[in-house]
């Protein structure tokens, strides 16, 4: 267990700085925006996913039911590692009772982050942690759990022996790390048959990504898995299979939204992880307003995941953590 007591009320410095940010935020001080309720600000790794937006449902659901004001904002793109640095020191600069933060690079935060600690200001990260322990706790997803389990259904569907290629978001985020590493893990221990290609990057973009599934098939004719570790690399993928006109490859995302869960349903991808972006939006302000109030919290807070294809995807269970 981490264990610390934090007080309320921000140090008297403020930062003048002033940005443009996607997506909700406003002024506030002392933590209260100079009214009686405690004001949290959360900078998220992006806005544009509908993963994003569910997170933010899910915090404003949570905040209107523990009487705090809240505020989500993330950069347009999640390579922007400088804007969302950019982010976090404005919301530092608010003075608010708490921060929520998922990084997109678990390193580059760390100046802004003891600003923080300085100002006794709690930190809850929430689905990628950092590398410090200022944060009080990490609402998230188990990436690696939740890749192995991708790596396992990708292993059944080819029939345990083939070729596999996987684009990843990212190589500076914990859950870029995490679902690359635990997706090749577990192939390497239980599927030796496999071979695996060298990982690609593309940025959670899915114009990039579909390139460069299209760059791995025509490279690759004898492909036969591509595994997409966030919405924008799955959506990818799919298209990608579908503008190189390619038959018989395997394809696998992790997220959800619309598009996957058509694709799912089409037959054009096997099936995908799903997190419970809702959940993890509500255990991130559940987290804050404890460690505002002063409260122990775990080191980590598991929010879940579920396989879902064709077989379950209509299920209750499903829909109840599907993001469209």
């Amino acid at each position: 267990m981490k264990i610390r007591r934090w007080a309320a009320a921000a140090a008297a410095g403020v930062l003048a700085l002033t940005i443009t940010a996607c997506g909700s935020g406003d002024s506030s001080s002392a933590g209260t925006d100079g009214g009686d309720e405690p004001y949290i600000a959360i900078v998220s790794k992006g806005f544009q996913h509908q993963f994003w937006q569910a997170v933010k449902q899910g915090a404003e659901q949570q905040a209107e039911k523990e009487g705090v004001r809240i505020t989500f904002e993330g950069p347009a793109d999640e390579t922007q590692v400088e804007e969302q640095m950019t982010m976090l020191t404005n919301a530092l600069a608010k003075q608010p009772a708490a921060i929520g933060f998922a990084a997109l690079d678990s390193q580059a935060a760390a100046p802004v982050l003891e600003q923080a600690a300085g100002s006794d200001i709690p930190v809850i990260a929430f689905d990628s942690g950092v590398d410090s322990d200022i944060p009080l706790t990490t609402a998230a997803t188990d990436n690696t759990a939740a890749a192995a389990e991708a790596a396992k259904h990708m292993a059944e569907l080819i029939g345990g022996s083939g070729t596999v290629a996987m684009i990843v978001h990212d190589q500076t985020s914990l859950t870029g790390q995490q679902r690359r590493d635990g997706f090749i893990e577990w192939m390497e221990e239980n599927a030796p048959d496999v071979e695996l290609l060298p990982v690609q990057y593309g940025e959670g973009d899915q114009a990039k990504s579909a390139d460069i599934a299209k760059s791995i098939i025509a490279a690759n004719p004898d492909l036969d898995g591509l595994y997409g570790s966030n919405e924008g690399s799955a959506i990818g993928a799919v298209k990608g299979v579908e503008e190189a006109g390619a038959e018989g490859i395997t394809v696998i995302g992790f997220d959800s939204g619309q598009a996957q869960i058509d694709a799912i349903e089409s037959g054009l991808m096997a099936g995908a992880i799903t997190q419970n972006p809702v959940g993890m939006g509500e255990e991130l302000v559940k987290a804050a307003v404890a460690a505002i109030n002063g409260e122990e919290l775990p080191e980590s807070i598991d929010t879940g995941f579920y396989w879902y294809d064709e077989s379950n995807v209509a299920d209750e269970e499903i829909q109840a953590v599907l993001y469209q």
